[in-house]
């Protein structure tokens, strides 16, 4: 590979998605490093002054700060672009950051969004409380219903704002439908991708204008470092959220990126691994719970449209214990090898309870509303053999009575 091979578009075209998880983005530096370099600097110099009033001119192509620019966030920038089948990316310090800059950057006092009830705690929180704050006024509906976002539409609609599978009830919007609709409407649909990632679902091949990220999740996919990225055309990244992100600040640090390189180079093999085990975890489940939610089971609502979506389920899935926060608890604290932690998309198994965790944020009757109840519990299946994860859930379920 020549050392600016992974940025010429003419070469990267041909590349297929596993190996553009690799080398997608990739420039060498002078010294021919086979791994991307890190460049752990807040400034850049200049040969001339002229130089320098020509790149804030943006009549020069070059660095000028890290909040504005960085070669090893830039690579990930042009990687995770690549994978996304978008015209540009711009990475953030955390997926929230990147939820956040998605919305914000393009909405003013008087507009109007239309959110899907089931998403992330913190997700609700923007559209529930930020955003009103701002004069912008927010809908949410039953995100699986096609015709309720139609429905929702007002003269100022300027957004519709989802994710799908959503978290934690593992909802599913019709991608194709919904965004046609937005389409129709003059409306910009920021889709959250974090459960699938591009290598099991790219929204915008179903008409999505946005796609936002958890970087943290899958893409890093080993809990090390947090990150976010938001794709979009190269006019959308350019000139409507670059302004906003360039002000704001919620820049991505250098070696976070360089992590999450690192991590977009197994994504392909550890997200199919993992569909598979958490596919064999929730079959287990299945008659041994109340009720499993998993995409990838016959038993989902929504099985046929999701896998028409997505290439696998993915590793995560939510599942009804019965018996309330109690028997909840109990489960978790009978764990002995899976991990009871609130993170997901971690190569390790991780279970969380989301009423007290992940969406305790929300108002109890926002949470009942789309099914979060005391007995939930969401389950990131990991990359350990998948007859061990299955044997701590039969014993934990044994120490509850089950």
């Amino acid at each position: 590979m020549k050392r600016k091979s992974g940025q010429n578009p003419e070469i990267t075209k041909n590349w297929k998605p596993a190996t553009l998880a690799i080398r997608g983005g990739t420039a060498r530096s002078e010294y021919g490093e086979t791994s991307e370099a890190l460049f752990l600097t807040s400034g850049y110099s200049y040969d001339r002054a002229e130089d320098a009033a020509a790149r804030f001119a943006g009549e020069q192509v070059g660095m000028t700060y890290s909040r504005l620019q960085n070669p090893t966030v830039e690579m990930l920038e042009q990687r995770i672009a690549l994978l996304e089948g978008a015209e540009a990316c711009r990475a953030t310090a955390t997926g929230m950051a990147a939820m956040t800059a998605a919305l914000l950057c393009q909405l003013s006092a008087g507009d109007h969004v239309v959110g899907a009830k089931a998403a992330f705690g913190s997700c609700r929180w923007l559209t529930d409380t930020l955003l009103p704050k701002f004069g912008i006024e927010t809908t949410t509906i039953d995100g699986s219903d096609t015709a309720a976002w139609k429905a929702a539409i007002r003269p100022n609609t300027k957004v519709f704002f989802f994710e799908t599978p959503a978290n934690p009830t593992m909802d599913i919007v019709d991608l194709a439908a919904v965004c046609a609709i937005a389409k129709a409407h003059g409306i910009t649909s920021v889709v959250d991708n974090a459960f699938a990632t591009p290598a099991l679902q790219r929204p915008m091949e179903f008409g999505a204008d946005v796609v936002a990220y958890s970087a943290t999740k899958m893409m890093d996919g080993q809990g090390r470092v947090l990150a976010g990225a938001i794709c979009g055309t190269r006019d959308w990244i350019d000139n409507v959220l670059l302004p906003f992100h360039r002000n704001t600040g919620p820049t991505l640090a250098a070696f976070n990126a360089w992590v999450v390189l690192k991590g977009l180079e197994t994504l392909d093999l550890r997200i199919r691994r993992q569909s598979e085990n958490a596919l064999k975890v929730a079959a287990f489940l299945e008659g041994r719970v109340a009720k499993v939610l998993y995409p990838g089971l016959q038993s989902h609502p929504q099985h046929a449209l999701a896998m028409s979506q997505m290439a696998m389920a993915g590793p995560i899935f939510s599942l009804y214990v019965g018996g309330g926060r109690a028997e909840a608890h109990g489960l978790l604290n009978g764990l002995e090898l899976i991990d009871i932690s609130n993170n997901i998309g971690d190569s390790r198994s991780l279970m969380t309870h989301p009423a007290s965790t992940t969406h305790f944020g929300m108002a109890e009757a926002a949470r009942l509303e789309v099914g979060i109840t005391e007995d939930m519990l969401r389950l990131n299946v990991g990359l350990e053999d998948a007859d061990d994860v299955i044997a701590d859930l039969d014993q934990a379920l044994r120490s509850i009575g089950r």
